[in-house]
């Protein structure tokens, strides 16, 4: 990029690719250290999920700088059967991978890091890569996240910084920050669309337990709390009873406090 630096990546999926949940969750760059595969049973024992995320670390011969700098590395890979690209499990082929923060307007540049062995097809073979749309993107701003300062700053920035987090009344249950009804019922803005983000969000295991939050579209946004909960025995999940707790304190009411630390308008 050519000012400020990449703050944050969010809205990418996390483990295997299916019919229902599609996507590229596997992440090459980082899997020997988050995942710990018993090498007699074959059997995933251990998966840090806090860490697992498509950013090569930049002590990774060939990678950039990483989150904080001006450039970083991603690898993403999909891990589905049939292994074919016919098969029902197959990720799409276009879409949203993930989403970047950045500290300013900037512009940004893709292309493969072909150290890393940049794009690579199902057959293995290198692919062809046209970068000519994808030299000087521009991107807007993003300055109203939380500030280092506040409480749940470690725990958004662990989570990938996600936008949603930074709206007035998210912690309060306004998981898509718009305000909803009408002048004749009255306004709100913990509502009906907020309780369906939760309800499709409502204890969707981490991996390898189960697809992951980030599996769910605008799920991390439902994580009221903004806390993990669950345990090693039978999983962990972003949005529970904590949340609900949130979510009904102010439901359908008016006067939500916009005190959740930050102040972005969706």
């Amino acid at each position: 990029m050519d000012k400020g630096v990449i703050q944050g990546i969010s809205d990418f999926m996390r483990g295997e690719s299916t019919k229902e949940k599609p996507g590229y969750g596997i992440f090459p760059a980082n899997f020997a250290r988050c995942i710990r595969v018993d090498p007699d049973t074959g059997d995933v024992a251990k998966w840090d999920i806090s860490g697992y995320t498509p950013v090569a670390d930049p002590c990774d011969p060939g990678a950039l700088g990483g989150l904080g700098t001006k450039g970083i590395t991603i690898e993403m890979g999909a891990l589905y059967y049939p292994p074919d690209d016919n098969s029902p499990n197959a990720p799409p082929t276009q879409g949203t991978l993930f989403k970047l923060t950045l500290s300013e307007p900037a512009k940004l540049t893709v292309k493969p890091n072909q150290l890393r062995g940049g794009v690579v097809l199902t057959n293995a073979e290198s692919a062809v890569v046209n970068t000519t749309e994808a030299t000087g993107i521009a991107i807007a701003s993003f300055s109203d996240g939380l500030p280092p300062t506040h409480k749940d700053y470690a725990e958004w920035v662990k989570v990938g910084r996600p936008l949603c987090w930074t709206f007035p009344r998210q912690c309060h249950g306004d998981a898509d920050g718009l305000k909803e009804g009408d002048a004749k019922s009255g306004f709100h803005f913990v509502g009906m669309n907020d309780l369906r983000i939760f309800t499709q969000a409502w204890k969707v295991l981490e991996p390898p337990f189960g697809p992951g939050i980030a599996s769910v579209e605008n799920g991390i946004c439902a994580d009221f709390a903004r806390d993990l909960d669950g345990n090693a025995t039978t999983g962990f999940y972003r949005v529970g009873v904590t949340d609900l707790n949130r979510l009904m304190e102010y439901y359908l009411k008016p006067n939500v406090p916009g005190d959740c630390g930050g102040s972005l308008q969706p």
